[in-house]
């Protein structure tokens, strides 16, 4: 049990349910290692959603309601930390979810389509059943794709650094938006719409924030997303670090 007393509850809290998802088996060992970069970087922001974070889910939200196939991609990481979230998140958005991971085993596939189905959410893409394509020149696990989900969708969601992936995503002409803590990530850096935030703190947030846009006219979104600067939304975020 972890007192809600410790001045580090919320971090440890996060911390064990990574602990408990790879001895649940549906997370990779390296996972931890990711999880452990990502918290260091947390810590460094101080822990909160900064305005550069919030200015670019707006931009997101914006974009993921403009598009016709947007498609939330998972791994493990994500379904630990917030899974009940990033549910919500999709059915408020009409977004698809799909399980794409580095390390893919049937096992962990199974497993992590088992629990969006205990959580309420039993349309997953990237399951084995699934009609699964290859995204050209990825050279590992994560070329597989959903053929109506990341194969052919027109924006898509990586929540976590994936920088292989979200850089060969944006070549292809997808809107990539990632949620990455680190700014200079390649994932970060490739991408259309940088979140700077935790997971944890992003998906709550912008499920707000779709509430809200759903019921604003179409162009307001429009100059939503052609008014964001992604370069210059990352500097502002880096210099948040040096500042803390």
């Amino acid at each position: 049990m972890i007192p809600k007393s410790h001045p580090r509850y919320e971090s440890l809290v996060l911390r064990d349910k990574i602990v408990k998802a790879q001895k649940e088996g549906y997370l990779a060992d390296s996972a931890m290692i990711a999880h452990g970069r990502g918290e260091a970087f947390d810590y460094l922001l101080g822990e909160k959603t900064t305005f550069p974070a919030k200015r670019a889910m707006y931009a997101a939200v914006a974009t993921i309601l403009l598009s016709e196939n947007p498609v939330i991609s998972v791994n493990g990481n994500t379904t630990a930390l917030a899974i009940d979230e990033v549910i919500q998140f999709a059915k408020t958005v009409n977004a698809k979810i799909e399980i794409n991971l580095f390390y893919r085993t049937d096992e962990r596939v199974k497993k992590i389509t088992e629990l969006y189905k205990k959580h309420g959410y039993s349309q997953i893409l990237g399951t084995k059943d699934d009609d699964i394509k290859y995204l050209k020149s990825i050279k590992n696990e994560r070329a597989s794709a959903s053929k109506t989900g990341i194969y052919s969708a027109d924006t898509v969601l990586v929540p976590l650094e994936d920088g292989d992936r979200a850089e060969i995503l944006s070549k292809t002409g997808k809107k990539t938006i990632t949620i990455d803590l680190n700014p200079l990530s390649r994932t970060s850096q490739t991408s259309n719409i940088s979140i700077v935030d935790n997971v944890v703190r992003a998906f709550p947030f912008m499920t707000e924030i779709a509430k809200d846009l759903k019921t604003q006219d179409k162009q307001l979104l429009i100059n939503m997303v052609n008014d964001f600067d992604n370069k210059e939304n990352l500097k502002e975020s880096l210099k948040l670090f040096k500042n803390n």
